[in-house]
C-alpha cells in the first residue's frame, strides 16, 4: 500500500516564516451525506482510531446493555483523560456488570490529564487499567458482553461476537466495508475506513430518530462532552462551544464532527500530530455554516516566541 500524496492543510507560520506543513485528506458532507468539498484521499482507507467509538457504542446497546445513566453511555464512547470521575464511572459500571479491573483487556496507564498525572506520580500510585483513556469504551464492551451472554474472556478477538458486530456497524453505518482489521492501542480490534465512511457514520447519529441507539448515543456525548474528553480538551471545549455538534478525535491525527440537519466534516492529518487538527476541523465545519465567533478561539493555534506569538498555525488555501 502506497501513502497518498495528499496536499497541505495546515500551515504554520512563525515570523513571516512558512515552518511546517501537516498534509492529508478532509471531508465535507451535506445532511444527505453527499460530499459538497474534499480534499486529498478521501476515499482510502485510513485508521480512524478512537473517531469510531460513537458508532461502535451502538451496539453495546443493540446487545442489551442498558445503561444507568447517559453518562455511562458518554464514556463508553469517549476518550477519557483519566480524572477521578472519570475513572470513578468506569469502575462503577464494571461494578454493575459483576466484574473488576482485572476484567479490562485495556492495558494500564496513568491518566492522561497532566494535573491528575503528576498526583498519582507524587503518590507513588502504579499504572491502573481503570485508568486508562479507553476504560469506558472497555466498561462498556465488557458490559455487553454480560446483557448478551456472551463471554467476557476474550471480548477483544476479532472473532467474538460483539467485535463481529462491531465491525459489520462500522462498514453499515459508513456506506463501506470495514477494509483492514488491525490491533489499536488499547488492544481492541481497529477497522480501517475512509475518511469519507467515517464522516457518514457519525453523521448518522446525529441524524438519527429519537429512541434509537444512534440517537441515544449522539445525545448522550453531546449531553456530556466532559466524559468524551477531559478538563480542557479540544472534543470537551468545542463540543459545549457548538451547540447540537457531536465530535470525536481519535490518535494519529484523526477527527470528525457532524451537526444534525447541516453534515459532517472528517479528516485525517498524515504525520499523525495534533497541532493541525483543529485548524482544520474549524475550516471544515465554517464550510458548513458554523458560526466563526464560535470556531474563533480552535480555528488558528499561536505560535509562541519568546514572551509574545509571533505566528500562527492556519488552514491552508486548500481549506478556505
Amino acid at each position: 500500500m502506497n501513502f497518498p500524496d495528499n496536499p497541505v492543510l495546515v500551515e504554520v507560520w512563525r515570523s513571516g516564516f512558512f515552518e511546517s506543513a501537516h498534509r492529508g485528506s478532509l471531508v465535507v458532507l451535506d445532511a444527505d451525506g453527499a460530499v459538497t468539498h474534499a480534499v486529498g484521499a478521501v476515499d482510502v482507507p485510513t485508521l480512524p482510531r478512537s473517531s469510531n467509538k460513537p458508532v461502535q457504542a451502538t451496539t453495546y446497546l443493540d446487545a442489551g446493555w442498558v445503561p444507568r445513566s447517559t453518562q455511562e453511555l458518554a464514556i463508553a464512547a469517549g476518550s477519557h483523560s483519566g480524572e477521578p470521575g472519570h475513572v470513578e464511572l468506569a469502575l462503577a459500571m464494571l461494578a454493575a456488570a459483576g466484574l473488576g479491573p482485572d476484567d479490562l483487556g485495556c492495558p494500564a496507564a496513568l491518566p492522561s490529564d497532566e494535573r491528575e498525572r503528576a498526583t498519582w506520580l507524587v503518590e507513588g500510585r502504579a499504572p491502573a487499567r481503570e485508568a486508562m483513556n479507553c476504560s469506558g469504551k472497555h466498561a462498556a464492551m465488557l458490559s455487553a458482553c454480560v446483557a448478551a451472554g456472551w463471554p467476557t474472556q476474550g471480548y477483544l478477538d476479532r472473532a467474538h461476537p460483539l467485535q463481529q458486530a462491531i465491525e459489520a456497524r462500522l462498514g453499515e453505518a459508513g456506506g463501506e466495508p470495514v477494509s483492514a482489521v488491525v490491533v489499536d492501542g488499547c488492544g481492541a480490534p481497529q477497522h480501517a475506513l475512509s475518511v469519507t465512511a467515517l464522516a457518514r457514520g457519525v453523521l448518522s447519529l446525529v441524524q438519527a430518530e429519537p429512541g434509537t441507539a444512534g440517537r441515544s448515543v449522539a445525545d448522550a456525548v453531546r449531553a456530556h462532552p466532559w466524559l468524551v474528553a477531559g478538563t480542557g480538551k479540544d472534543d470537551t471545549l468545542l463540543m459545549g462551544a457548538v451547540p447540537g455538534l457531536l465530535m470525536k478525535g481519535g490518535a494519529d491525527g484523526v477527527h470528525v464532527a457532524a451537526l444534525p440537519g447541516v453534515g459532517a466534516v472528517a479528516l485525517k492529518l498524515d504525520d499523525g500530530g495534533d497541532r493541525g487538527r483543529m485548524p482544520a476541523l474549524c475550516a471544515g465545519l465554517a464550510r458548513l455554516g458554523v458560526d466563526a465567533e464560535l470556531l474563533a478561539p480552535f480555528a488558528v493555534t499561536p505560535v509562541s516566541g519568546g514572551d509574545g506569538v509571533v505566528g500562527e498555525v492556519r488552514p491552508s488555501a486548500a481549506l478556505v
